[in-house]
């Protein structure tokens, strides 16, 4: 059947306009398919990041966050605010492990580990997943992992009690692995007052961040001293490792007091018998003359290299967040190498950094990289990751490290550190005052590092490094032994006491009250 003549006319002109129309829509489909796949693939990360976006944020906060544990429990949590950023991180006794998980803040972010392992703790790591690229497509997530901690809770609570009230910090590690057992950082703060999005939180972040104690300032890996005699066992280590000392109770030639190579500056000593001293003598009784002018002779480059095997001059130690490079200056004159020597001058170091010192003698000249986490693990405690000792430093041969055990040894026995002893162990130790400030005008720092090897096991169980910048003292009285030594110990038993096998009478804190600078064990004021 054919159309009238008329309505065949109309049909054909409307055919053209009608594939015109549909031409332009697949046009426009296009367009739209091409701007969508624009926004979503090309530009998603500015998007993404606009501070007017708060879908991630939204999404972020709108489950609970894995957990950080210590001994096998929680130390932090999640709150359910019901508000649109759901849920608020919660601490456990928050003061105390601050210098280890940081802050989880909807308003600030997040600090060490709520920082470095934080796709774990929001479940956005693709190892906590079976289907990672599954869950990308549909957004979503597994619940948030956890982050088993390597600290030993016993000795974390230990220095916080004992350097309470004082401003310092405390660093433990065991020698034969890396695990570090306690980093303590003093005064501390409640990283539970940064959690939320309220005006207190931005009240208390003003009040921390202004607070002239610093109390978020992590001293333990992000603040350096002057090690002062601690650093001794560096160069008693370059000493004998290079061969200038082959016996360490030979006499050296070393004049009280010494003059420094190249000016009129005398360096003097605390006690007597320094003249001449054996090297044994000298590091228990701390002479500064015999080790200034050992630093001299062994010179700069040997003293270098020995500080960079114990791990000075690395930027790149990380535990797993960063550790502030602890520093031994490549470029220094004679004079400046022989205070340098002596862990002054430029010589800095971070308590993490002379914990390791004093590992690197309890492991027979090795030091394993310090390490924080243990393990991660999915929220219902499958593994997904495992952390192991590797050496990162060799820093001494094992025949100069046992003869630095000795002479550590002696110190604690009859020398100026016999504060740490601990019965039922054999206890090593090294003693610091550091001065610092212009013309030597600041408070010293009291340093004391350590180890500790119970009767009878096959290796030493724990490193110490205490500083305490504000000792209660006055300053002519201030000593490591005195003031810091104490803190080691109550450290030092806590890890012990941990040990399957170690003795009921070396409980944490038992003996004299560290709090009080000079017991009835107490010595001359001269020894530092």
């Amino acid at each position: 059947m054919s159309l009238p003549p008329d309505l065949d006319v109309t049909r054909r002109r409307e055919i053209p306009t009608i594939r015109r129309a549909a031409a332009l829509c697949a046009v426009l489909l296009l367009a739209l398919l091409m701007n969508a796949t624009r926004v979503q693939i090309f530009e998603s990360e500015p998007y993404g990041d606009n501070p007017a976006n708060h879908r991630q944020a939204i999404d972020r906060y709108g489950r609970p966050r894995g957990d950080i544990m210590v001994d096998g429990r929680s130390v932090t949590g999640s709150r359910d605010t019901g508000g649109i950023f759901r849920y608020e991180r919660t601490y456990t006794d928050g003061p105390l492990y601050a210098p280890v998980t940081g802050f989880a803040s909807q308003r600030y972010g997040t600090t060490l580990l709520e920082n470095t392992q934080d796709p774990v703790l929001t479940g956005t790591d693709p190892t906590l997943s079976l289907f990672p690229l599954w869950n990308d497509l549909v957004h979503k997530h597994p619940p948030g992992g956890r982050v088993v901690t390597t600290l030993n809770g016993a000795a974390q609570r230990a220095a916080y009690r004992y350097l309470a009230g004082r401003t310092g910090a405390v660093a433990a590690i065991e020698p034969s692995t890396g695990r570090i057992l306690a980093l303590v950082s003093a005064p501390s703060y409640d990283p539970g007052q940064l959690s939320g999005v309220s005006a207190s939180t931005a009240r208390a972040w003003a009040r921390l961040t202004g607070d002239a104690a610093q109390p978020m300032l992590n001293r333990a890996i992000r603040q350096t001293y002057p090690p002062g005699s601690t650093f001794k066992v560096v160069t008693a280590a370059a000493a004998l490792d290079s061969g200038l000392v082959w016996n360490p109770d030979d006499p050296t030639p070393s004049p009280d007091p010494y003059l420094l190579p190249g000016t009129t500056t005398r360096l003097t000593n605390e006690t007597d018998g320094c003249t001449n001293a054996s090297l044994r003598y000298a590091f228990a009784w701390s002479c500064n003359t015999v080790f200034a002018k050992l630093g001299v002779a062994v010179g700069l480059r040997t003293m270098a290299a020995t500080a960079e095997g114990f791990g000075f001059n690395d930027p790149r130690l990380r535990v797993p967040f960063a550790v502030a490079p602890s520093t031994f200056d490549r470029k220094l004159d004679q004079a400046q190498l022989a205070m340098s020597s002596i862990g002054q001058f430029d010589t800095r170091a971070t308590p993490l950094q002379m914990a390791m010192v004093a590992a690197a003698v309890a492991g027979g000249g090795s030091v394993q990289a310090p390490y924080l986490v243990e393990r991660t693990t999915t929220s219902s405690g499958a593994t997904v990751s495992m952390t192991g000792p590797r050496t990162r430093y060799r820093a001494m041969s094992p025949m100069t490290a046992a003869l630095l055990r000795q002479m550590m040894t002696d110190v604690v026995q009859g020398g100026t550190g016999r504060n740490a002893a601990i019965p039922g162990a054999v206890v090593g130790g090294k003693t610091g005052t550091a001065q610092h400030g212009v013309g030597n005008s600041g408070m010293p720092y009291a340093w004391f590092i350590s180890w500790a090897q119970p009767d009878g096991a096959p290796e030493p169980a724990v490193a110490v490094a205490v500083v305490v910048e504000d000792a209660a003292a006055e300053r002519g009285e201030i000593s490591g032994g005195g003031d810091a030594a104490p803190i080691a110990r109550a450290v030092m038993q806590a890890v012990l006491a941990s040990r399957p096998g170690y003795g009921p009478n070396s409980r944490p804190g038992s003996g004299a009250d560290p709090r009080t600078p000079r017991g009835s064990n107490s010595f001359s004021p001269t020894a530092r």
